[in-house]
Formats: C-alpha cells, sequence, structure tokens
C-alpha cells in the first residue's frame, strides 16, 4: 500500500522546477516497469496529487484513499502518458482532479439512493390507512359507551367535551345550575371510564 508523505515546503523552486520537468522522463521509465521512477515520480507529485484532491473532496481520509488509486492508476497506465499533449505532471494532476470529481459524484449518487430507498420503504399509506383503523375503533367504542349514559349526562358530556363549551355555557345552555352540571360531567365520566376499562 502507498503511504502518502508529502513533500516539505522547504525545497528551492529552482530545485523542485527541475523534477517537475522530469516527470515526462519518469513516466516513460515507469510504464517499462522501473519501480524506482516510480518512487521519484511519486516523490515528485504526492503533495500536489493530494492537495488538489483535499481542496476537492475535503476530507483527509478520503482524499488520501483517493490519492493511492490515482498513483496506482499512474503505475498501471504510464504507458498511456503522450509527452505531446502535455507535461507529466498535468497529466497525474488531471487524472487526480478526474477521481476526485468522480469520488464526489459518487457520493452524492450514493446519498440519492440512501433517499431514494428510504422514501420507498417509508410507507404513509400502511401508517395513516393502521391510525384511521385504530382511530375508527376507538371512536366506535366510545359511541358504544356513550350510549351507556343518562340521557343528561350524554348531553352535559357532548357539549363539553365535544362541543368544547365551558361548564357555565353548558349550564346556560342546558337550563340548569353549573352545579348540576359539574355532577353530571364528573358521573358521565366516571360511567365512561368504567365502561372503557380506563383506570381513573
Amino acid at each position: 500500500m502507498l503511504k502518502l508523505v508529502p513533500r516539505s515546503n522547504d525545497v528551492p523552486p529552482e530545485e523542485a522546477a527541475v523534477p517537475r520537468a522530469a516527470a515526462g522522463l519518469l513516466l516513460s521509465r515507469v510504464a517499462e516497469g522501473d519501480q524506482g521512477a516510480f518512487a521519484e515520480l511519486y516523490d515528485l507529485t504526492a503533495a500536489r496529487v493530494l492537495g488538489l484532491i483535499r481542496r476537492v473532496l475535503k476530507d483527509p481520509a478520503q482524499s488520501e484513499e483517493v490519492a493511492q488509486e490515482v498513483f496506482l492508476e499512474v503505475w498501471q497506465t504510464a504507458s498511456r502518458f503522450d509527452a505531446a499533449k502535455g507535461g507529466g505532471a498535468t497529466w497525474i494532476l488531471t487524472m487526480a482532479h478526474r477521481r476526485a470529481v468522480d469520488r464526489v459524484r459518487s457520493s452524492q449518487a450514493g446519498r440519492d439512493r440512501d433517499t431514494k430507498v428510504g422514501i420507498r420503504d417509508y410507507t404513509p399509506d400502511y401508517d395513516s390507512v393502521a391510525e384511521t383503523v385504530e382511530v375508527t375503533v376507538e371512536s366506535e367504542r366510545v359511541a358504544k359507551a356513550m350510549e351507556r349514559l343518562t340521557e343528561l349526562q350524554r348531553q352535559a358530556v357532548k357539549l363539553a367535551y365535544y362541543g368544547g363549551y365551558s361548564h357555565s355555557e353548558v349550564a346556560e345552555l342546558l337550563k340548569v345550575p353549573i352545579g348540576t352540571v359539574k355532577t353530571r360531567l364528573r358521573d358521565g365520566m366516571i360511567r365512561l371510564r368504567d365502561e372503557l376499562g380506563v383506570a381513573s
């Protein structure tokens, strides 16, 4: 496995320029299977390759992984390098940029695929049907329990809990004292709890 070791930044510019010019020559030797030339080429370009990939990917671990893929591709395809079309370092950096962009696209495609699968696997229709059934069953139970109340209790409960009226408004509507409304509501709710099997 390749170990990426960025070159020191204290190399004089004139010394750095000479090896860069030699990248094409090194690539031609790499194409012949020269491992020493590959090591020199790696030392020459690793920092620039990794820097370019990091600017695209941001993630250091993924950047190192893609850089390794780039150098593996350089080793395997060095014979395709054509000096007439550009410099060796440019050829390698173009390859690095392409692979970094491919990784970004692949990651985005994976996220999109996961989102689609999540949406497909989420079945709101099933959930809403189950919820509707549950509410319907519960409503039927409450309706049956309401039938067990006296007419006076049922009136008070319907007005207070279904109609949303206050105790004083219920008393006014039924033309009875507020104390009577409170008693009917209390007795009605106790009866409903008993019928529905709800602990008080």
